[in-house]
């Protein structure tokens, strides 16, 4: 998540760094529907086809990260994995830095992907093997993906930045002793080509679009891709699914997931057993994430960030329940 001062709509920022690549004076117009987190994502077309403008701040981002992430794209892509195409800029490049009087800035455009989002579907039977047949696949391309001159960062970096960003915050007992402890668990699973490898991170039903055309996934945003475990993208889609689902079918859909999922994957049998500390890491660094985020105030904001800061809160307390505690 950016620092909160970055999540003000500023679409006179956005068309800036759009004029690097071509697209339709009109559909300006598709800036309405922006979206910011981790990114500000802007929406416009090209000759009448959707394409979107994903952008960040250069002090918010890692540019070897950056990279890493548009080579993966490329591999998943000459492998005929469904994933977002990078559109080269007017130099030709995927990845451009801009310059404006905002500051300094990361851009990349991407096309947009078929279907619609898995939380727009019936999650039927079928869409959930689906969605289990994409995450299988993406583990198994992954086991066999060598990377370029630029390398992902893994779950260890993550962990370096957190207890970098809670240097900081001297008050965050709590967190920098679930931050040792989750290094320490981790330390002491064996890696290897079958249980270890670049990840998603971020397999949830939003980030995740089904077509019925082909009857197939398509994931986007691996903004957040990190080297780690395979089951921590298992937890996190599972931990989707149960979000979605009546608490009553949640065993079955899940099955359907596992089953497409075992087609093009076949992992640990004791993979299960890792989703408590997964779904740990997942929460301390999505705490330390927005605790940086929050940091910065400013006198009389406006309502809808007195709102956010609120939600954000309590989203901070909810994944603190745990920290410190024995695995």
């Amino acid at each position: 998540m950016l620092k909160l001062n970055h999540l003000f709509n500023n679409t006179d920022l956005a068309e800036m760094i759009l004029k690097n690549w071509n697209y339709d004076e009109a559909s300006l117009t598709m800036f309405k529907h922006y979206r910011i987190s981790a990114n500000a994502v802007y929406p416009f077309r090209v000759n009448g086809k959707v394409q979107l403008l994903r952008f960040a701040p250069k002090d918010e981002k890692q540019k070897s990260n950056i990279l890493a992430e548009l080579d993966f794209l490329s591999y998943l892509r000459s492998h005929d994995y469904g994933v977002p195409e990078a559109v080269l800029s007017h130099g030709g490049e995927q990845l451009v830095e801009v310059r404006t009087p905002w500051g300094l800035y990361f851009a990349a455009v991407f096309k947009r992907v078929p279907g619609v989002q898995l939380n727009k579907t019936d999650l039927n039977d079928d869409i959930l093997f689906s969605h289990g047949k994409a995450l299988g696949k993406l583990h198994r391309l992954s086991s066999q993906y060598e990377p370029g001159e630029a390398k992902r960062w893994s779950y260890s970096d993550v962990l370096d930045w957190i207890e970098n960003v809670l240097r900081s915050f001297p008050e965050q007992f709590a967190a920098l002793s679930e931050t040792k402890l989750l290094r320490e668990y981790f330390a002491a699973i064996p890696k290897s080509h079958r249980n270890y490898g670049l990840v998603h991170y971020d397999f949830e039903f939003d980030n995740v679009f089904y077509d019925d055309n082909s009857k197939s996934c398509y994931a986007i945003d691996f903004d957040d891709a990190m080297y780690h475990w395979y089951a921590t993208d298992i937890e996190q889609a599972l931990d989707s699914i149960q979000a979605d689902i009546p608490s009553g079918h949640f065993e079955h859909k899940k099955q359907c997931f596992m089953n497409g999922y075992l087609t093009e994957y076949d992992l640990l049998d004791d993979v299960e057993t890792f989703f408590p500390a997964c779904r740990r890491f997942a929460n301390l660094y999505g705490y330390v994430r927005i605790l940086r985020s929050v940091s910065d105030e400013w006198d009389y904001e406006p309502s809808w960030l007195t709102s956010l800061r609120e939600k954000l809160a309590a989203g901070m307390k909810k994944r603190s329940v745990f920290f410190g505690e024995m695995l």
